[in-house]
């Protein structure tokens, strides 16, 4: 059986106790670096691959630092603080002596509490009611993910950068928490909501609140998730976002929020 290439690309060899070597990975690929998800779920991999983790993750932060070349890369797990129903995970991926990317991550006990969700899902036409996008052949990461844009389409006249856009793995894969954290950087960037012209753009840092555990991510099985995202700020060289990602066996759970901020030049 072929391994799906999301699974190819966070193929990481173990070097105990808290060591994990990894690849680039040309179907993740972005312009000068890979994809800036695949960088992230690979070390959210990583933590979740350790002896020791307990829980589910909760919370997940990265930062870019510098750009990652082609070739191998260390990731390393540091367990900062643990009590009965958490951890505070420390991750940093680098290449030779260079430190690339840092993360901060949370995991927890979920544990069946009164719940509510205060966010609402916008009413949207199923995925097979939108026509895919065209596929982009610019990056390798592109070809990888299926977009269904219900509103907000890139370079064109918008009225604001909200989008609403159904994506999903190429070939389908099913959601787990590695995926969902790669899906999180999947949005559009705003600022090609905004105004028509390209510019460089680059990640600065990502965070991810997670709002489901590992039985409502395997109930979704690989059906499209319902992004949503929209920026608050365009300035001095950054913009944010703020995106929600929807999914469940019925479409309806709020799987994760996320924030984002973004570096573009002029």
């Amino acid at each position: 059986m072929t391994r799906h290439p999301f699974d190819a690309a966070l193929a990481l060899t173990a070097e105990p106790p808290s060591r994990w070597h990894g690849r680039t990975s040309e179907d993740y690929w972005n312009m000068v670096s890979p994809y800036g998800g695949i960088t992230a779920a690979a070390m959210m991999q990583a933590m979740l691959d350790q002896p020791e983790r307990r829980g589910s993750p909760l919370s997940f932060t990265i930062n870019y630092i510098a750009p990652i070349e082609v070739g191998h890369y260390v990731i390393e797990t540091e367990l900062v603080r643990a009590n009965r129903s958490s951890q505070h995970w420390q991750i940093r991926l680098s290449q030779g002596p260079r430190v690339l990317a840092l993360a901060i991550a949370i995991c927890a006990l979920r544990r069946d509490t009164w719940s509510h969700v205060e966010a609402a899902r916008p009413a949207v036409p199923p995925p097979d009611q939108c026509p895919p996008a065209p596929p982009r052949k610019a990056t390798g990461f592109l070809q990888r993910y299926e977009f269904r844009i219900v509103r907000g389409t890139p370079f064109a006249e918008n009225p604001d950068s909200l989008s609403y856009v159904w994506v999903s793995d190429v070939p389908p894969r099913p959601l787990d928490f590695a995926s969902l954290t790669a899906f999180c950087d999947s949005f559009l960037p705003r600022i090609f909501l905004r105004r028509p012209e390209f510019v460089p753009i680059g990640t600065v840092s990502i965070n991810i609140y997670f709002h489901a555990g590992e039985e409502v991510l395997a109930g979704h099985g690989a059906a499209p998730l319902l992004t949503v995202a929209q920026a608050q700020a365009f300035s001095d060289g950054h913009f944010d976002h703020q995106g929600q990602v929807w999914g469940g066996a019925g479409g309806d759970t709020l799987l994760a929020t996320t924030q984002q901020l973004v570096w573009y030049k002029e």
